[in-house]
């Protein structure tokens, strides 16, 4: 059984930081690119931050990039989403998701394999 277990979101001033993490079991993570999906209160998700399966290679969404930080280990099976001078515009749930492919395929097409059940982030003052 597929099982993504997402941990780490919080309430955060503005400027603050957060690291979330994904434990992942029921699969072989190290074929999948890996990545995690923001839903702001009332819109849709979007792909902020994904890595591919081997290489390392990462897509950042254009909002975040010098912010966010993704990395995974992949002896581990586990994901990490390290988020620096946080902004009220990051509050919102954070989907850990997972798709054969490519991370740019994964963040930019929006269709994952499979979904975490998210981790909230909140950030106000």
């Amino acid at each position: 059984q597929v099982q993504f277990v997402e941990s780490g979101g919080n309430l955060v001033q503005p400027g603050g930081t957060l690291r979330l993490s994904c434990a992942v079991s029921g699969f072989t993570l190290e074929y999948y690119a890996i990545g995690w999906f923001h839903q702001a209160p009332g819109k849709g998700y979007e792909g902020v931050s994904c890595i591919n399966p081997r290489d390392s290679g990462t897509y950042y969404r254009d909002s975040v990039k010098g912010r966010f930080t993704i990395s995974r280990d992949n002896a581990d099976n586990t994901v990490y989403l390290q988020i620096n001078n946080l902004q009220q515009e990051d509050t919102g749930v954070y989907y850990c998701v997972a798709a054969l492919g490519t991370a740019e395929r994964l963040c930019v097409l929006e269709s994952p394999d499979y979904w975490g059940q998210g981790t909230q982030v909140t950030v106000s003052s």
